[in-house]
């Protein structure tokens, strides 16, 4: 029965479950909370009482992961206090929504605790975070798998079947333990010879095991890279009066950079590019043809009409001929302004700048500089993996350009580093992370972080890049292995319903 307990330790759960996520890194978090989570699931009475408790268990979860939101909408969206409770608590709501679906699929299912808890639960929750990652647009963020990234065992399946099948080996693990755990039975050794327990290592180690293998190969010679963080603080990014300090700023960063490509990052010019004072981009040009190479600069672009369009976009300069790529994924309520009458009234009080791009071609080449072909994304959009793959095999490095300071000191910023490190395992890819006030990173094909700035200071990142070619298993597929996982996970405890 559904009991007070269960009601109070939910949430705990849930918020327990973000240690799995950076700054942190502790990957087993998320997994022992799930399994504590299938277990008051398999305990209920009904399909009801269970979505309740995945209910409350998403909210602490989104609460804690994602209270950034709140930072963004009162620190640097104006918004009034109370207001933006609301607003947050009713975007993590909305977020709960899909542990609850999760947990209702799985009891509702015609079958036995054990099937449930390792086959049905764990595709439920796979396919509800899969679900969230592209309805109304899509929010992908703290799905389960990224907590895998790097290091963590079931992460060398990334290559295989993404964050989302990640996602669903996690919640496998979880749902095994949960059903193999001994309580409220004493833990005895004899327990640890479970088939369960046993499944739970093998998959663990192959995990590992997986991690050591190499999918794609080098591509050349490493290429010399500077990533520029100006540290514009986002209260003053947009004012008149700091564009000239900011051009000034990224222009000195630029001069004493030595490197063969040049990074700066989403928006780094807070003025279309056709507002850029004459001659500022050629000082930029020269100085990487000087280098032997080019530059890549966040600005935003327009075109004229009729009718006339705005992109959220990164322009070449340099030795290449100048190339573009334009955002294709678009953020609500801070690339564009959509027409949903019911939450329109959020956009109206943030009054955020910059808030109505065109969306970009969903099908981009990579740009090709410095020797390299660079798969551009900007911001948010690294969080779409299958996104990502759209330019892959032909890309030799991927580069993301954000502009994180919206989230002020809260963990959004490393939570972002993360998934950056989860598309790099994914393709075999080196990640270069370019951004206004961090993190700002040079990520290798394993996950790894080579070098890093700290946040909230104006400095510049420099190292090597090395590109790769070739594909991974997930570059080939995308999300169909997960999702034919998933599928036959819940198809199967229906077939093996209890007699």
């Amino acid at each position: 029965m559904f009991s007070v307990a269960q009601f109070v330790s939910a949430p705990l759960l849930g918020a327990t479950s973000v240690l799995g996520f950076a700054p942190f890194y502790f990957w087993p978090a998320p997994i022992l909370s799930l399994a504590v989570l299938v277990w008051f699931v398999e305990r209920t009475s009904g399909p009801g009482r269970a979505a309740a408790i995945g209910f409350f268990f998403g909210l602490g979860y989104f609460l804690t992961g994602t209270s950034w939101v709140y930072v963004s909408m009162t620190r640097y969206g104006g918004m009034a206090v109370p207001l933006a409770v609301f607003a947050t608590l009713f975007f993590c709501s909305y977020l709960a929504l899909f542990p609850a679906a999760a947990a209702w699929i799985a009891r509702r299912i015609p079958a036995g605790r054990g099937a449930r808890a390792a086959l049905a639960f764990p595709a439920a929750w796979a396919l509800a975070e899969w679900v969230r990652g592209w309805m109304f647009t899509g929010f992908p963020w703290l799905a389960v798998g990224y907590s895998q990234a790097p290091t963590g065992p079931l992460a060398g399946y990334a290559p295989l079947v993404g964050a989302y099948g990640v996602s669903l080996l996690a919640a496998l693990s979880a749902g095994l333990l949960a059903w193999w755990a001994p309580w409220p039975a004493r833990l005895h050794v004899r327990r640890l010879l479970h088939p369960n327990f046993a499944v739970v290592a093998a998959l663990w180690i192959a995990g590992l095991a997986l991690a050591q293998v190499t999918w794609t190969r080098q591509a050349g010679e490493p290429v010399t890279v500077s990533l520029l963080q100006g540290n514009i603080p986002q209260t003053l990014k947009w004012r008149p009066e700091t564009v000239q300090p900011t051009l000034e700023a990224y222009l000195r960063l630029t001069v004493e950079s030595k490197a063969r490509l040049i990074v700066l990052p989403e928006t780094a010019l807070p003025v279309f590019n056709v507002e850029v004072p004459p001659g500022y981009l050629e000082l930029l040009a020269r100085h990487a043809r000087g280098n032997g190479g080019d530059l890549l600069l966040g600005v935003p672009e327009y075109l004229a009409g009729p009718p006339p369009r705005y992109y959220n976009s990164v322009m070449s300069y340099g030795l290449s001929p100048t190339q573009v790529y334009r955002k294709h994924h678009l953020v609500p309520f801070c690339d564009y302004f959509p027409q949903w009458f019911f939450i329109a009234w959020v956009m109206n009080a943030m009054q955020i700048p910059m808030s109505s791009f065109s969306h970009g071609d969903p099908v981009q080449v990579p740009l090709a500089v410095a020797g390299q072909h660079v798969a551009v994304n900007i911001c948010y959009e690294d969080v779409f993996g299958e996104e990502i793959i759209r330019q892959l095999p032909r890309a030799t490095l991927l580069a993301n350009f954000t502009n994180d300071a919206w989230w002020g000191e809260s963990f959004a910023s490393e939570q972002h580093l993360q998934i950056s490190q989860m598309r790099a395992q994914e393709t075999g890819r080196y990640m270069l992370r370019a951004t206004n006030t961090g993190v700002t990173a040079i990520i290798d094909q394993r996950g790894r972080v080579l070098a890093a700035a700290p946040q909230f200071v104006t400095t510049t990142v420099q190292g090597k890049a090395q590109g790769f070619t070739g594909s991974t298993p997930y570059v080939l597929w995308g999300n169909w292995v997960f999702l034919s996982l998933a599928a036959l996970m819940l198809v199967i405890p229906a077939v093996l319903r209890p007699r």
